[in-house]
């Protein structure tokens, strides 16, 4: 087992949040791989919960408690320290590690804001009641955000796309586990 990694149990709440990609200079800094484009779940906890790479040489097997030092934004990307990581040997043997953080230490999202993870599992109904799925995923576009919502049709599982803008978005209700949309089943 490397220092600075003890072993934890992975946090009920737990969410994937990005991956080590790569040992970053010689003083134990290490790049990140955000899975999402504002990576502020991994600015605002300093208590990252890992699991090894599925692929190549393990460094450590279970999960384990990274304490970290500092994350911050660099050169478009995301670079971070821990406790005890303090050389590029050390940093590398992280690399591919899957980066978890407590739901719970996420940043309050501001009004009309959302974390993805929240809306999946939603329920989508329009303004007529219809119910027309569920969220199952969320594409990123460029200038907007778009709902991937599924639903079955005849026994086989479908999906529609509704872009997630107040245009077509009425509300989000994440205690009723609801979104209302103005949207249409045969659109």
């Amino acid at each position: 087992m490397l220092a600075g990694l003890e072993p934890a149990e992975l946090p009920a709440d737990a969410i994937e949040v990005g991956r080590i990609a790569d040992a970053w200079g010689v003083k134990g800094w290490f790049k990140v791989l955000p899975h999402s484009a504002s990576p502020e779940a991994l600015f605002s906890s300093r208590r990252w919960y890992l699991l090894p790479s599925e692929r190549g040489p393990k460094a450590f097997s279970g999960t384990v408690l990274l304490r970290v030092r500092e994350a911050k934004e660099h050169s478009g990307g995301v670079v971070a320290s821990a406790h005890d990581i303090d050389d590029r040997g050390a940093a590398e043997a992280l690399k591919g590690a899957r980066i978890f953080v407590a739901r719970s230490s996420f940043p309050t999202a501001g009004h009309n804001e959302y974390y993805w993870v929240d809306l999946l599992g939603l329920e989508v109904v329009n303004r007529e009641g219809l119910v027309l799925g569920r969220v199952r995923d969320l594409l990123s576009t460029g200038p907007q955000t778009v709902l991937v919502v599924e639903y079955m049709d005849e026994g086989k599982p479908m999906e529609r796309m509704i872009p997630f803008v107040s245009v077509y978005v009425d509300t989000v209700d994440l205690a009723g586990k609801r979104i209302t949309v103005d949207w249409q089943a045969d659109y």
